[in-house]
């Protein structure tokens, strides 16, 4: 059983502990409150192990430095590069100090890289001009599609960055530079062309003083001299038959002096070569030169066809001779 004196010691224990607790809490609340007067809860920020200043509101500081990099504080930038981010460590600072977030933020920012972006136009993956939004880009490319532009499969659209600004070309421009008009055919298309003044055929071998040599590889088809029943009359020259589309070849080196389109001849070439000599190339589907071209021996000159009246594709050949035609085997095949 506790004894009264045991009763009297443990409440004179427990009066002390209780007075020992009362000052300590108030000791504490002072040197809080003593802390809290002369002292401030602020961050210490650091770049590349450097302290470089103070800021009470780090979230603050570093929302304008994360700004600064996406590029929003000046348009027409896609963002900023910096060296080093800052670090933040907290601390007490005397009230007497003051935070120097301006001066910080220009450290931070002072070795930042901007990158511009903007859009490049291309003709056959080559950068041609530039524009600074897609808007544009895509309004350019529509307008040359609108014109068709013979080179609008040709045209793309590149989103670029760089370092460096680029010179922006408006949207009209920009079309006009780009636009490429589809070429006209090389061949002169008229009417009616005359297969020329034709005296009468001959089947001896004259001296042309010129060598031929064969407009195209193939079968031959119809001689001169024969008759069938397409024509009244006997074959004007030699048909070589081919496969639509094959290479002629000018016989002999000469200027065209006809070349379009001339009733049952087709497409027609005919080519001087001096002194009355010429050959006449008939039926083509496409004709490479115009009237008044020189052209060398053996360059190509048109495309085997079958225009005009014929059968099937095929080249017609004449050799003449001032106004007589001659049989074109006494020159070639």
């Amino acid at each position: 059983m506790f004894t009264i004196s045991t009763i009297k010691k443990v409440a004179m224990f427990f009066r002390t502990s209780i007075k020992i607790i009362v000052l300590t809490i108030v000791s504490v609340f002072l040197i809080i409150g003593a802390v809290a007067f002369f002292y401030k809860p602020t961050y210490a920020v650091s770049l590349n192990g450097e302290l470089i200043g103070y800021t009470e509101n780090k979230t603050e500081l570093q929302n304008d430095i994360n700004l600064y990099m996406e590029g929003e504080t000046e348009e027409g930038i896609a963002f900023r590069q910096i060296d080093s981010v800052p670090e933040y460590t907290l601390c007490l600072l005397k009230k007497d100090i003051t935070p120097n977030d301006e001066e910080i933020y220009a450290k931070v920012t002072q070795t930042g890289t901007q990158y511009y972006k903007y859009y490049a136009i291309t003709d056959d993956k080559q950068e041609k001009v530039y524009v600074a939004t897609f808007d544009e880009a895509e309004k350019v490319v529509a307008e040359l599609k609108k014109k068709n532009s013979n080179n609008k499969n040709d045209i793309g659209i590149v989103e670029k960055y760089d370092t460096q600004t680029k010179e922006f070309t408006a949207v009209d421009k920009c079309v006009s530079k780009l636009y490429e008009e589809v070429p006209k055919p090389k061949t002169t298309y008229v009417a009616s062309v005359s297969s020329g003044n034709v005296s009468g055929t001959s089947n001896k071998k004259v001296s042309l003083g010129i060598s031929l040599i064969r407009p195209i590889s193939g079968t031959i088809t119809s001689r001169f001299g024969s008759r069938e029943s397409i024509r009244s009359s006997g074959h004007r020259g030699l048909d070589i038959a081919a496969p639509t589309g094959t290479s002629i070849k000018a016989a002999a080196g000469g200027t065209v002096t006809t070349a379009g389109y001339s009733g049952t001849y087709g497409y027609m070439i005919k080519i001087s070569h001096g002194n009355g000599v010429e050959t006449v190339y008939a039926h083509c589907s496409q004709l490479n030169v115009s009237a008044g071209q020189k052209v060398s021996q053996g360059q190509i000159i048109g495309k085997v066809g079958s225009t005009g009246r014929s059968t099937g594709p095929h080249l017609h050949l004449e050799v003449r001779v001032n106004g007589i035609l001659y049989n074109p085997q006494n020159y070639v095949y």
